[in-house]
């Protein structure tokens, strides 16, 4: 009999983890890779579509394109999870498996923050980035505010790079003078494990008189003042508010049972949950790493190398190690990059990378190996 391995979540994680799978075992295991939604997005794209620079169809991946042995794609919404059952019940069928890796990531709690919805607009769901890409070339004048509604959120550089792009896209147009931009953030610098990455931003925000607002969360927004509240009581006011949402686990994996204030709790070193025969990688879980697509695909082959270990037999892999680079766009065509350690030492620690053309480079050719192993193309 071939080990049943089902993956819920066709992102960075799910898709990494597959793809290790077919590679080494083939069609010797029988791999369903689960997601409701059609294709694929890279995080950063979003803010191509939304300032602009691509098209919502350009930056799709179909994922009827995963063509590997071994691996069946199934295009539906998961309905109930039971773990001690490994048992996986969606819209259209019941999934059995041998293992089960849960991948699906983080959702939005926009109901968290009074007033997102009704008097702003997010840009961390594609849905949102492409609705700002038609908003933004309205904006003409005023106060626009780059607001965190609480943490931990993915991609931590992204509000960062959010307000840097701003100024890029408002400085092109002829109407920075007419703008004021802020940012809220509920950390104390824009990337706490790197303090030269920190100061890097700071002083990149200074230079372009983009105001930081640090340690403070943006709690609601009053549509007939226009302003923010913050989780102190101040007030900010807007014409424009570009929000990170609140995160938390999907419904689906809180009412599993699987979660702990909000998220699974896992082994930090080997991804297992509680549930004999469960893993869960990525946004998901409480790993002791940053919500970032790298960390979930570092941590995914961790995943996979213990699986094949496990099937072929031979040595466990090594621990996860809680290592990634993210790329952080500072405008005008440079690329910053932090190199990060979360899990190997006493603390977590950050190694900047000076932003460049170079590293611009280095970022596509992240993304386009990614697409290349992942999607064939």
């Amino acid at each position: 009999m071939k080990t049943r391995v089902v993956v819920l979540g066709a992102g960075f994680g799910g898709l990494e983890l597959t793809t290790m799978l077919s590679e080494t075992l083939g069609a010797e295991v029988d791999v369903t890779l689960i997601d409701k939604n059609d294709s694929f997005v890279f995080g950063y794209s979003k803010l191509d579509v939304m300032f602009g620079r691509s098209t919502l169809e350009d930056v799709r991946l179909p994922y009827r394109e995963i063509v590997k042995p071994g691996v069946r794609f199934v295009r539906e919404t998961i309905t109930s999870i039971d773990p001690e059952a490994r048992s996986v019940t969606t819209g259209g069928a019941v999934h059995e498996a041998d293992v089960l890796v849960v991948a699906l990531g983080a959702d939005y709690d926009f109901d968290a923050t009074p007033g997102l919805l009704e008097a702003g607009n997010e840009f961390y769901s594609v849905a949102g980035a492409q609705r700002l890409s038609e908003l933004l070339p309205e904006f003409s004048q005023g106060r626009a505010l780059i607001g965190v509604c609480d943490a931990p959120f993915k991609c931590p550089p992204a509000p960062s790079e959010t307000a840097l792009l701003l100024h890029d896209y408002l400085s092109t147009r002829g109407l920075r003078e007419d703008c004021e931009i802020s940012f809220v953030l509920p950390l104390g610098s824009p990337v706490p494990p790197s303090p030269d990455t920190s100061r890097a931003l700071l002083a990149a925000f200074a230079e372009r008189d983009i105001t930081f607002v640090p340690g403070r969360r943006v709690s609601s927004l009053d549509p007939a003042r226009q302003v923010a509240v913050l989780d102190d009581g101040s007030e900010l006011p807007y014409d424009l508010f570009l929000g990170v949402p609140k995160h938390r686990a999907p419904d689906v994996v809180i009412e599993s049972g699987m979660a702990e204030n909000g998220y699974i709790p896992v082994d930090s070193k080997t991804l297992q949950t509680r549930f004999p025969g469960v893993y869960a990688v990525g946004d998901v879980t409480t790993a002791g790493v940053p919500k970032a697509g790298v960390f979930s695909e570092g941590a995914a082959r961790v995943v996979a190398a213990s699986l094949i270990a496990s099937i072929r037999g031979g040595e466990q892999p090594q621990p996860y190690d809680g290592r990634g680079i993210c790329y952080i766009e500072f405008g005008a065509g440079r690329i910053g990059r932090v190199e990060v350690d979360f899990l190997s030492g006493p603390k977590p620690t950050g190694t900047f990378g000076e932003p460049s053309a170079a590293l611009a480079a280095d970022k596509q050719r992240f993304g386009s190996t990614r697409r290349a192993r992942w999607f064939g193309r």
